[in-house]
């Protein structure tokens, strides 16, 4: 079934001159795996001699399809009798080769510290199927969440249970956080969606979190690096949460540009997102109101609790649901998702949940801090090389 989403196989690169046969256990060992890149050959005769030797993976069919030129495709549980050639592109220039040509190296889930300019220009191209990020958005504020401790206390200023008195304190690190101010906002941007439409794969999507004051700005740079028809969306997050403007409407939306690396071609599985109520189910009938409906481009869902289980203490967190559903519908399970103004790490979190792989990255130490405990993955630590201009603006969000 070759190019059927979510189709599994085993697929087969044999090169001149190779004996028959392919060891089952590096089989098995692949089938934990599952993903293009993981490929085996076998180590028999030909291999020394620089012959290409036979390439197995288990592998999404339509992945595959996508790096290399294939030919058949077996059930992975009887591949024996449904192996079929297919030939490597690089013949004889395989040795000791671990991957198939086209398909990219790459750890499967990393936290890097560093400044997110230098980590990028580090990536391969194609690298990363999906890219959400959620920069700083230039409010000219240092962003913090308060952080509180209550301590039993006779004369405090809480009531807890049972008429119990409390003391509230502000915790030692409740000031911590970022300088949200750039002086050239949209020149800051510009040279990160460079690279990452440089780093997306030909199918993939980047998403660009901002808010309205500074989103038209955005598309009219986004435009120019991506071209117009590769603009698919204006997503608005809609919230009704916090203190209320009286002078003007309250701003209670953030905007989310959607941009494709193709026009045409890319990842959209509208199947798998959430579905949500409808306004008026009795107008739809008691089928279609226990299904609910497929989203729009406005999107209504809740910030973070501040005092919500999702709750990482880390300023500026997005909710776990709109990331799910970023990742469910443009991507698929065995894709990398970057996220190089990772913060809290919320990015990571749904994509782990949904079967994807991620790169998180982010130069702040508290985010990679919150990142590190919250996905269990250890960071790794880039030198870190800063002039008196780039410290005042390559400060991360999420």
């Amino acid at each position: 079934m070759i190019g059927c989403r979510g189709s599994r196989g085993l697929v087969v690169c044999r090169g001149q001159g190779l004996e028959k046969g392919v060891c089952s256990h590096a089989a098995c060992d692949l089938a934990t795996r599952g993903a293009a890149h993981a490929v085996a050959y076998n180590k028999g005769s030909g291999i020394e001699r620089g012959g290409a030797g036979i390439f197995i993976a288990l592998a999404d069919t339509a992945r595959v399809r996508e790096h290399c030129e294939v030919e058949g495709v077996g059930d992975h549980g009887s591949w024996k009798e449904a192996l079929a050639q297919t030939i490597h592109r690089n013949g004889g220039q395989t040795k000791h080769s671990h991957r198939l040509q086209g398909t990219r190296s790459r750890a499967m889930n990393r936290i890097v510290l560093g400044e997110n300019l230098a980590v990028l220009k580090g990536l391969e191209d194609a690298s990363a199927d999906l890219i959400y990020i959620d920069p700083p958005f230039n409010t000219g504020k240092r962003q913090v969440r308060p952080r509180i401790k209550t301590i039993r206390d006779e004369a405090g200023d809480r009531t807890g249970f049972g008429g119990v008195r409390y003391r509230t304190e502000k915790s030692a690190d409740s000031l911590t956080g970022y300088l949200d101010s750039f002086d050239d906002y949209v020149g800051f941007l510009r040279l990160r969606m460079i690279e990452a439409h440089r780093i997306l794969t030909a199918h993939g999507s980047l998403f660009l979190h901002v808010d309205p004051r500074e989103v038209h700005y955005c598309k009219v740079m986004l435009d120019h690096i991506f071209g117009r028809d590769c603009f698919q969306n204006e997503i608005i997050w809609a919230y009704d949460y916090g203190a209320r403007a009286t002078k003007k409407w309250p701003a209670k939306h953030d905007n989310i540009l959607w941009y494709t690396r193709h026009p045409k071609r890319f990842r959209f599985a509208l199947d798998e997102t959430d579905r949500i109520p409808y306004m008026a189910p009795k107008l739809v009938g008691a089928v279609k109101a226990a299904r609910g409906k497929t989203p729009t481009d406005v999107w209504w869902h809740t910030i973070v609790s501040p005092t919500g289980k999702e709750k990482t203490g880390y300023a500026t967190q997005k909710p776990m649901g709109i990331l799910e559903r970023i990742i469910k519908v443009h991507s698929r399970r065995g894709d990398r998702v970057l996220d190089f103004f990772a913060g809290s790490g919320t990015t990571g979190a749904a994509a782990v949940k949904h079967g994807r792989e991620f790169l998180l990255i982010d130069e702040s130490e508290e985010a990679v801090g919150v990142m590190e405990k919250r996905l269990g993955v250890k960071a790794e630590r880039k030198k870190k090389r800063t002039t008196a201009k780039s410290a005042k603006n390559s400060t991360p969000r999420l």
